[in-house]
């Protein structure tokens, strides 16, 4: 239960993580502190340790300190040399082994690394899953996004009890959340309450840190993650679930404090070298999916030509695709709060529709898609999808307008049906025969034109505008009697709208 008196109390405290690294005005004080200190010297540090389940040492288990990745011996020990520039000692956990939870629900698979000592031992006790997870089932929750009290309220009273819901249905031994990004709104005290969320679904997740979780007014983009870091660990990292191996990057890029809270989509060179090393222990032809905040591409880069996409695209994109090359790769990401689908070549990217839509200023993303969240189905290798609506049925794939509703186009029936993809099929049905497949056009969804045009609206965020998007179709009927429309997903579930 959301409580006001904790919420006000948080809002006037440092929201400390267990690291002792605090809020970002107590990392402000620092950084600004030491900023034009001597710059503190590179002081290797030697590792080693084990990694274990069930008392026995388990071999080929990746472990890194983001910079190295080494693989356990037939002990189940490592030893590598890291340093005082690295924070932690994590492991990519493998398949069959339970996901450990903080105390905030986050996912548990790292030490921190102490940099006063020279030489540190660490010991990695897994714990073997009682269910076989070759087939299993994540959530993913993009920009839940709160910056004062009524978002945070909304995200504790009508986010978390509908994903509550979701676990309940899908009673999943296996299932777990990865937080795509943005998980609040700058007001990094608020981590204290979107943990109240997290851990309130009593699944694992794993947190990705998004252009809003950063500690602003650093010099640079080394300095901004220490409250993340504090809350959840690695920013970037990997794990194991049945055939599927499962990476986290941060892509968010800061300019630095001269810039305001200026920032690119781009993956630096040690994330890559990283990423280089970890695949290099991944069986080619197996599914890799890549979570990031940033999208690498999406539609609006050709919907608005004239924008610059420096902030809402990853620059250096072709690398992560020369590197995923071999794999089936799915790339997960949120940040742009529209739905939209894009293939290209072998990767598969998601860019979400949002937990907390258009900002909390009501019921859907300025693209017409609901808020809410997406559910994947891991079966092998292979991986199936559908996009979850808060408070709607899981059966809502698609919104169907009378015509006239849409001003642009009002001689037509229009339909929004927000996961689309190119092996999607629509149809429309008069008095139960199949007449023919609508038209696609880049378009608006006219709900959001309703809900969001113009300065005076939506009241919350005045800011917001409907935006075009690449899955509204249109239709003239001969006929509305027995008039049906109807989707066909990839995997051939089909969802139909009486109109």
């Amino acid at each position: 239960m959301f409580n006001r008196r904790d919420f006000i109390k948080g809002l006037g405290l440092t929201s400390l993580g267990w690291m002792g690294v605090g809020a970002s005005a107590l990392g402000n004080e620092l950084t600004q502190a030491s900023e034009f200190q001597n710059p503190q010297f590179f002081i290797p540090i030697q590792i080693k340790g084990k990694v274990r389940s069930g008392g026995k040492g388990l071999a080929g288990v990746a472990v890194s300190d983001g910079r190295v990745v080494v693989q356990t011996d037939k002990n189940g020990e490592f030893s590598f040399t890291s340093g005082n520039d690295r924070d932690f000692v994590f492991v990519s956990i493998p398949s069959g082994h339970v996901i450990k939870k903080q105390e905030n629900g986050s996912a548990l698979f790292f030490q921190k690394i102490e940099g006063g000592s020279s030489s540190q031992s660490f010991l990695f006790d897994l714990e073997k899953a009682p269910h076989s997870d070759e087939k299993h089932q994540f959530l993913l929750l993009s920009d839940t996004q709160i910056q004062n009290e009524y978002e945070a309220d909304q995200l504790l009273s009508v986010a978390i009890p509908d994903v509550q819901e979701t676990i309940r249905s899908l009673n999943d031994p296996n299932l777990f959340g990865i937080g795509c990004g943005d998980l609040v709104f700058d007001r990094l005290e608020l981590f204290k309450e979107y943990n109240q969320g997290i851990a309130a679904t009593g699944i694992p997740f794993f947190q990705v840190i998004g252009n809003h979780d950063l500690d602003f007014q650093v010099r640079s983009d080394g300095q901004t993650t220490s409250t993340f870091k504090g809350h959840f660990g690695p920013t970037y990292y990997s794990w194991n679930r049945g055939e599927v191996h499962y990476v986290v990057l941060d892509d968010v890029f800061y300019l630095g404090r001269d810039s305001g809270q200026k920032y690119i989509g781009y993956i630096p060179e040690e994330q890559l070298a990283w990423l280089e090393q970890d695949l290099a222990q991944v069986e080619k032809g197996k599914t890799v999916v890549v979570s990031l905040h940033i999208p690498t591409y999406t539609g609006a880069v050709t919907r608005y030509p004239d924008r610059d996409t420096l902030g809402g695209t990853v620059s250096n994109r072709e690398h992560l695709y020369r590197m995923l090359e071999g794999y089936q790769a799915h790339i997960m990401s949120g940040h742009t709060h529209f739905n939209d689908n894009m293939i290209s070549g072998h990767v598969y990217e998601h860019c979400h529709g949002t937990v907390c839509g258009a900002w909390w200023s009501g019921p859907i993303c300025y693209d017409g898609t609901p808020n809410g969240y997406a559910i994947y189905e891991a079966r092998g290798s292979e991986l199936r999808w559908k996009y979850k609506g808060t408070g709607l049925d899981i059966s809502e794939q698609l919104r169907v307008y009378d015509k006239g509703y849409h001003p642009d186009f009002p001689d037509f029936h229009s339909i929004n049906c927000w996961n689309y993809d190119p092996e999607w099929e629509l149809s429309w049905f008069e008095n139960g025969m199949k007449v023919a497949q609508p038209m696609k056009l880049m378009a608006k969804d006219p709900w959001s034109m309703e809900l969001h045009t113009g300065p005076q609206l939506p009241a919350r965020r005045t800011w917001v505008e409907p935006q075009l998007t690449d899955h509204m179709f249109f239709f003239q009927p001969n006929s509305t009697e027995n008039l049906v429309v109807e989707a066909k997903d990839r995997f051939g579930n089909i969802y139909t709208k009486k109109v």
